[in-house]
């Protein structure tokens, strides 16, 4: 399960997100600081594959996959040192997988900021000196107890120094971690710390209605080339607050009918999810029986065993083959019976690389 922490200044549309990505009516509200406990929602993940799936398998029982989403008290500048609500919700979203950072781009003069102009290229960077901050604080902590152990000789101490050191210093001035361009073994030496600069960065820029289906405005612009000079590799989503909110509103069966009406073609929501997705190299495999069809997530690139490990362990530890279909063979003949007499379902062994998008039955022995 893809687990997404939304952070970003007060006021900026964050809480508005939450509310409408996951219909838990956190409460929202046009002054800083509403949000005091941090919020967890589950969204179901929009795949139009499952329900073509079920309508073919009709299982007892349709599972899609979720994301999580933590949302946390709004950030501002000085929370390291206790202004406003200080960063102590940081933990939070220190166990999830990617951050949000919800980043206003739209200028209205009834919807105050908490630094008064608009400003997203200094909001973000607000944003990520107190993210580097907490992570100073964790790295100084670790890195006290790290010296002491290497100076009485233990290896994996002495092994650590080096790595935290270097980690030290870029936080110490005020940077992220994503600027360090660390190489993947240091990155795994950091990893027990939880580090939020590390994480992979997923941004959502709150714009006005026209520029979702018209040209950018400036401030969205200047964003995105701000994120293009840093050498960030991270994504943008431009999204609407005030549609989501909209949509959350309505019953699913008009949802569609409402985006076609303002010209779009998918909501936020999806955009975001997707763009989550893409960013954490991840993807769907599906299971469809009689008793329940499901989506599940894995990574690019995981092979049938470790597919089948998400399920449950046992499958990875017995496993024996994956019999395995395509979703358009298996929607082209109607099911696993077609499949079969099409001779489109294929025995899958060890090495198999899973596709977005296979059904797969797991044959294991434990």
């Amino acid at each position: 399960m893809l687990k997404l922490g939304i952070v970003g200044l007060p006021n900026v549309g964050k809480s508005t997100l939450f509310n409408a990505l996951t219909a838990a009516k956190a409460e929202a509200a046009n002054y800083p600081f509403c949000t005091v406990e941090p919020n967890v929602g589950m969204v179901e993940v929009p795949d139009p594959r499952l329900e073509r799936l079920a309508a073919i398998v009709q299982p007892k029982k349709v599972v899609p996959a979720v994301v999580q989403f933590v949302d946390i008290a709004g950030l501002v500048k000085g929370a390291s040192q206790g202004e406003g609500l200080g960063n102590k919700f940081l933990a939070n979203i220190r166990e999830t997988d990617a951050i949000v950072q919800v980043v206003r781009c739209f200028e209205d003069p009834d919807v105050t900021h908490v630094m008064g102009a608009v400003d997203p290229v200094r909001d973000r960077e607000v944003i990520e000196f107190e993210l580097a901050l907490s992570d100073l604080a964790t790295v100084e902590k670790r890195l006290d107890r790290t010296r002491r152990a290497a100076r009485v000789g233990e290896k994996e101490a002495a092994a650590e120094l080096p790595v935290l050191e270097k980690a030290m210093q870029f936080l110490s001035e005020g940077k992220g971690l994503w600027e360090a361009n660390l190489p993947a073994a240091e990155l795994a030496a950091l990893a027990p710390l939880t580090l939020l600069t590390t994480k992979p960065v997923l941004y959502a820029a709150n714009v006005t209605d026209a520029e979702l289906h018209g040209d950018e405005g400036p401030q969205l612009k200047a964003l995105r080339a701000a994120i293009a000079a840093s050498g960030e590799h991270a994504e943008v989503v431009p999204f609407s607050a005030k549609i989501e909110a909209e949509l959350a509103e309505l019953p699913a069966a008009d949802r569609a009918e409402f985006l076609q009406s303002l010209g779009l073609e998918s909501a936020g929501l999806d955009r975001l999810i997707r763009a989550g997705y893409h960013l954490m190299g991840l993807q769907t495999y599906f299971t469809a029986g009689e008793v329940e069809v499901r989506a599940w997530t894995i990574h690019r690139g995981d092979t049938a065993p470790a597919a089948a490990g998400v399920i449950h362990t046992d499958f990875e530890r017995g496993f024996i083959r994956a019999e395995t279909v395509g979703y358009d063979d298996f929607v082209g003949n109607n099911g696993w019976k077609g499949a079969r007499e099409k001779g489109v379902v294929r025995s899958e062994g060890k090495e198999y690389v899973v596709a977005d998008g296979d059904v797969l039955l797991f044959r294991f022995n434990v």
